[in-house]
C-alpha cells in the first residue's frame, strides 16, 4: 500500500472523525486487527506505553519482526516529497547517507545517480544498496565521526525514535553541508496504525527541534520536508 493512499486513510481517520470516536480502543481494534494481520495486536496498540521500557535490542527486534499492510511498500515518501528532495540535493556535495533507510528505496535512487558516495543505515540486518554501503546502526548512537557526510537525509524516522533530541543531535553531528528531514504532519492520537510515538502537527514543532537558522520547511502532501543549509544561506 503506497504512501499516497495511506495519507488518504490517515486524513479520513484523523481529520474527519470526532476524537472521542477516533481514539476509542474498541473502534480502532478491528482496524489494527486487519492492518497488522492478526499478529500482536494488544502489544502494537499499546506501543506508546511499552516502548520506553524496552532495551535497544527489544526495540530493534520489534521493527525487524513487524508485519503490516504497509511493510510491502517501497518507501514512506510520497511522490511530491521525492521530487522536491531530489531537486534540492546540494550539487557541490560528494557524499550522502540516508539514516533510517528502511528497504533502501531513496538510497538506491541516489546511488543510481552515480554522483554521490552513498551510504544508508537502519535497524535491519541487511538492506541491498546497489552501488552504496549499508550499515546496521541505531540513529541515537551513530558510529561515524563528526561531519562525516556532506548530505544527511532522514525520512519518516524521527516519529519512531524513543530519544528524539539525541537522535537529532546525532544527525546534526555527522552532517557537513546539508541536512534533510521528512516527518508526517500528524496530530497525536494514542491508537495509530503507523507505530509513531512522536508527532509533528505544526511546523514549529519540527523547526524548534532541529534549531538551525538557515532552513526551509514545506508541507508537501501531508509531510513536513525540512532542509537545513549548514554552510550557506537558505535557498
Amino acid at each position: 500500500m503506497n504512501r499516497n493512499l495511506t495519507n488518504v486513510i490517515r486524513f479520513i481517520l484523523d481529520e474527519c472523525l470526532p476524537p472521542i470516536i477516533r481514539d476509542n480502543k474498541f473502534f480502532m481494534y478491528p482496524l489494527f486487527y486487519i492492518w497488522f494481520k492478526r499478529k500482536n495486536i494488544d502489544k502494537i496498540m499499546n506501543l506508546k506505553s511499552l516502548v520506553y521500557e524496552w532495551s535497544d535490542e527489544e526495540f530493534a527486534k520489534f521493527y525487524q519482526e513487524l508485519d503490516s499492510l504497509a511493510r510491502d511498500r517501497e518507501t514512506d515518501l510520497n511522490t511530491k516529497c521525492i521530487e522536491f528532495i531530489m531537486q534540492a540535493l546540494d550539487p557541490e556535495a560528494k557524499s550522502l547517507i540516508d539514516v533510517g533507510c528502511g528497504r533502501g528505496y531513496f538510497a538506491n535512487k541516489v546511488a543510481a545517480l552515480k554522483k554521490y558516495e552513498t551510504h544508508a543505515c537502519d535497524l535491519l540486518d541487511h538492506v541491498e544498496i546497489v552501488g552504496g554501503t549499508y550499515h546496521k546502526v541505531n540513529i541515537e548512537n551513530l558510529p561515524f565521526a563528526d561531519k562525516s557526510f556532506d548530505i544527511v537525509t532522514c525520512h519518516h524516522t524521527l516519529e519512531h525514535v524513543r530519544h528524539l533530541n539525541k537522535a537529532v543531535s546525532e544527525l546534526k553531528r555527522i552532517t557537513r553541508r546539508q541536512l534533510i528531514v521528512v516527518v508526517p504532519r500528524q496530530r497525536y492520537y494514542y491508537y495509530t496504525l503507523d507505530e509513531h510515538i512522536n508527532f509533528f502537527p505544526i511546523k514549529s514543532t519540527l523547526v524548534s527541534l532541529i534549531g538551525i537558522q538557515n532552513h526551509i520547511c514545506e508541507n508537501l502532501w501531508g509531510d513536513w520536508v525540512y532542509i537545513d543549509y549548514l554552510n550557506k544561506e537558505a535557498r
